[in-house]
């Protein structure tokens, strides 16, 4: 589960990342967020091929691994959200 769920969140961020590059506000936060969340998705990809391998299901849809998700993507949107009051502030003092 907290496969599908980094893969959600790396695509949410991809979008908000290049709506607001096209806007002309590219967001260093957005950006990053979406780096992290790519790899993590990434990272999970290789332990479900691995599990699959091993003979166990592809994706574990269980209790705990809902939760991880839950973790992962609260760690994550902590970090955004850090890196974009950082962001915010620095162009604020920019101009």
């Amino acid at each position: 589960m907290c496969e599908i769920m980094t893969i959600i969140a790396a695509c949410a961020f991809t979008v908000l990342y290049f709506v607001g590059r096209r806007r002309g506000q590219p967001s260093k936060a957005a950006f990053t967020a979406m780096l992290m969340f790519w790899g993590a998705a990434l990272m999970w990809s290789v332990d479900c091929v691995a599990e699959k391998l091993s003979g166990e299901p592809l994706l574990d849809l269980s209790r705990e691994d809902t939760i991880l998700g839950f973790i992962i993507i609260g760690a994550g949107l902590l970090v955004y959200a850090a890196l974009a009051v950082i962001d915010r502030q620095s162009r604020l003092r920019a101009g």
